[in-house]
């Protein structure tokens, strides 16, 4: 049994997520814990809040509320809307956390101890009319490296380069919109990256294995020279700035940069797991000198946060000089963009997770989002892709080989699973399909191909179909009944360990189908000995039909979506 550590990039608090959110790190992180899981294997997915910085404080006043207030809000609306969509956290946590505070403040400490952090007088943007200094996200303007108009502070958007705010051109205050700014010195801590460049670049080298995005990414980055990372800002709400337990002489008024505390946050919201219950020791899965060394360790983001997790997150673990695990497999998404553009609130573009469960079930968001990963190339939505991934691969070929076959012996065989006959050659060819199709979404699985994953999967349930095609149990029946038993029986124990292969993808389907066989939940994963596979359901059980597991999406359903939600303009 092997240990896997699985994270995916902490969703932001200023509201729910857009679909794009859930394809590029968390869904995917959940089929693969998921299947870890059904393997036996001791994993733990661990995910949370990322509540500090400018936006949560702009987010914050805009909803009328104290900051504090509205994390805490948003942080129950995230979890409930994320459990709904059946992503199967072992901990949802908050790096707002006491945890997280205590460990940015100790990974502060040591990295200064080690020469790595420095105190500088800075030059930053001080609005006049706010009476401010304005912390990167409260700073926008134009991108001095592509032109982009709507450049953040802190990185643009459109090319991906990490900024500073006194790199952009003709900027403006977020908060007020007023262009009186002035650079006024001010005191903050600064991340010496330049003196870890040759051990990043070491530690990104010994991961060869790494999707061609991720190492991308992290070379650009390397190739273009590391630069130190201010590491504190001019804020209320955040991680406090210490030094030996107290506050920091000259930087009483400043927090911790939301990119210095976001990421270790995995390793708070692990102890917060962890002192949630008195077994659990979240040592073992951080510390190497805790036993961490066996853990496998596999992080999931979209490619605008892998620059963070590849340069300054290992900088802080590595150059801690401390035992702590880092990431062995970093599975790294393009975007998936609507028609298109970008998601957008405010332009009402795009559908974000709790209005998509106000229309449909979830399973049919995970097949489609799965199905359409965006591993290779960012991919667009619309609303006829969508439908078809519904239609064609959930209705027409999973539903339809589960309740055809299910009626058919409810019809014929009074709903018991059929005595009597033996397999014959079509049933030999079927386990060999089945043996070489399940060997294959497995290595897709095990590989994190999301994509690929759900291609093998819809595989296997064409074969099905196209058994239940060739073996036609409603000819064999009116001639031999104990060849038609033969051909449903097999059918039956076909759908059951459809369930068990289905739930990383479709866990509440999956769970459906597995209750008409009276199946234990949640399920194994199956061996390669698919003939003892499809004898599981014995003969004499009863089983029953399940109600419609996918309806169909027609034309008006979409029309009146693309009216609500947006659609090709």
């Amino acid at each position: 049994m092997a240990r896997i550590l699985i994270t995916s990039a902490l969703p932001y608090i200023n509201g729910i997520k857009h679909l794009g959110n859930l394809a590029g790190s968390m869904l995917p992180a959940d089929a693969y814990a998921r299947f870890q899981r059904a393997r036996g294997h001791d994993t733990l997915y661990i995910c949370a809040t990322d509540e500090h910085g400018t936006p949560a404080e702009l987010a914050a006043a805009a909803a009328g509320q104290d900051v504090a207030t509205y994390c805490e809000e948003q942080h129950v609306l995230q979890h409930d809307v994320g459990r709904a969509f059946g992503l199967s956290w072992d901990h949802f946590g908050r790096s707002s956390s006491p945890q997280n505070h205590r460990l940015t403040q100790h990974f502060a400490e040591v990295l200064e101890a080690q020469g790595l952090i420095e105190e500088r007088v800075d030059q930053m943007v001080y609005s006049i009319d706010d009476r401010r200094f304005l912390p990167d996200r409260y700073i926008e303007g134009t991108c001095p490296h592509c032109g982009f108009e709507k450049a953040r502070g802190d990185q643009c958007d459109n090319c991906g380069n990490l900024l500073d705010p006194t790199d952009l051109k003709d900027p403006y205050s977020v908060i007020s919109g007023s262009r009186n700014l002035e650079v006024r010195d001010t005191k903050h801590l600064y991340l010496l990256q330049t003196k870890m460049a040759d051990r990043i670049r070491a530690w990104v080298d010994g991961h060869p294995d790494w999707p061609t995005l991720a190492k991308s990414i992290a070379y650009k980055h390397l190739d273009e020279g590391l630069i130190d990372r201010g590491i504190t800002r001019d804020l209320a709400w955040g991680v406090p700035v210490t030094k030996d337990g107290l506050p920091r002489p000259g930087m009483e008024e400043k927090v911790f940069y939301v990119w210095f505390d976001a990421p270790i946050e995995y390793i708070a919201a692990t102890q917060e797991w962890a002192e949630a219950a008195p077994d659990r020791d979240w040592r073992s899965w951080w510390r190497t000198d805790a036993g961490a060394d066996d853990v496998r360790y596999v992080q999931f983001m979209g490619k605008d946060n892998v620059a963070f997790h590849t340069v300054s997150f290992p900088a802080t673990i590595l150059g801690s000089e401390e035992p702590w695990k880092s990431v062995d497999m970093l599975k790294a998404f393009n975007w998936l963009n609507w028609y298109g553009g970008k998601f957008s609130t405010s332009n009402k573009r795009g559908v974000f997770m709790d209005a998509a469960l106000d229309i449909l079930p979830p399973d049919l968001w995970r097949w489609y989002l799965t199905s359409n990963s965006p591993e290779g190339s960012d991919t667009a939505f619309t609303w006829e892709q969508f439908a078809s991934a519904v239609n064609r691969d959930l209705a027409d070929v999973l539903g339809n080989f589960v309740n055809r076959i299910l009626k058919f012996n409810e019809s014929k065989f009074d709903g018991l699973v059929p005595e009597g006959g033996e397999p014959g050659p079509l049933e030999e060819k079927l386990y060999a399909d089945v043996a070489a199709r399940l060997a294959d979404l497995s290595e897709q699985m095990d590989a994190i191909e999301i994509r690929k994953s759900a291609q093998a999967l819809r595989a296997l349930w064409v074969v099905g179909n196209e058994y239940l095609q060739e073996a036609a149990p409603w000819t064999a029946i009116k001639t031999d009944r104990d060849r038609a038993a033969v051909i449903v029986r097999t059918a039956l124990n076909l759908a059951a360990l459809y369930a068990r292969i289905s739930a990383p993808f479709i866990p509440f389907a999956a769970e459906k189908i597995g209750e008409a066989f009276a199946q234990a939940w949640p399920p194994a994963w199956p061996t390669a000995d698919v003939a003892a596979e499809l004898s599981t359901v014995p003969a004499g059980q009863a089983v029953r039909a399940p109600e419609v597991l996918f309806k169909k999406i027609d034309d008006d359903m979409i029309a009146e979506w693309a009216a609500r939600f947006g659609g090709a303009e």
